[in-house]
């Protein structure tokens, strides 16, 4: 728009963008993905190391992806190399069962429906339908410090993708099963899975796309001393 100032973009960008768990079929030109990454890769990181490394499928390697999946989820163990959270307490708990309830809710899906939320959780691993899938992985060696650079540059690839009229969603989900990543890409053993990001074009008529999760305001996240 014209005449913003760049933190008028900035908090444009970030009101707008969330997480698309329907997308249209149509795959996206390898120029703007490259386009997209490139803008990503100016994301800060620990002594500059940029550790993160990825794998982008598009078409058949979309659709190997999901169906190799399919099958690690019935005969690997679910085990992910950074490992999930494994109780939310306070109010962590309360936003996650908010953004549950929002995402059930914009679908129909009433409480306590069990069959319904499980199909709906296991659009998960479909992708929610996107045409292409960025698989983040970073070095072992680093530890947990590679995971955090990770998150930086995810959330700067999220906003990217939103500048650039993309829709997409990370997913800790696909990080469920490491063993089959590595296996079905041949990447080696000392790359250590952080998430995927399904991307394309969202379905902005898909019901799921409707609604928006909520954020804190500033006195429940900071502390303010000497002001």
């Amino acid at each position: 728009m014209k005449n913003e100032t760049d933190v008028e973009v900035l908090q444009r960008l970030l009101s707008a963008r969330f997480s698309c768990r329907g997308f249209l079929p149509d795959t996206v030109d390898k120029g703007l993905i490259e386009k997209w990454l490139e803008t990503a890769q100016r994301s800060p990181s620990w002594c500059n190391t940029q550790p993160w490394q990825l794998v982008v499928t598009s078409g058949e390697g979309t659709h190997a992806f999901i169906n190799g999946l399919q099958k690690a989820m019935l005969n690997d163990k679910h085990a992910p190399d950074f490992l999930f959270p494994g109780t939310y307490e306070g109010v962590c708990l309360e936003r996650r069962r908010e953004v549950g309830f929002q995402l059930f809710d914009s679908v129909g899906i009433k409480k306590g429906d069990r069959e319904a939320s499980a199909k709906q959780t296991a659009e998960n691993y479909r992708l929610f339908g996107a045409p292409h899938v960025a698989l983040l992985t970073v070095p072992k060696s680093l530890g947990v410090y590679g995971a955090v650079d990770a998150g930086i540059y995810i959330g700067i690839l999220l906003l990217a993708a939103q500048a650039l009229g993309l829709g997409c969603i990370a997913q800790a989900s696909l990080a469920g099963f490491p063993d089959f990543v590595r296996r079905h890409f041949a990447l080696p053993d000392d790359r250590m899975v952080v998430c995927g990001v399904s991307f394309g074009y969202a379905d902005h008529g898909h019901p799921i796309n409707g609604f928006r999760s909520n954020r804190a305001q500033l006195a429940q996240v900071v502390q303010w001393v000497g002001h």
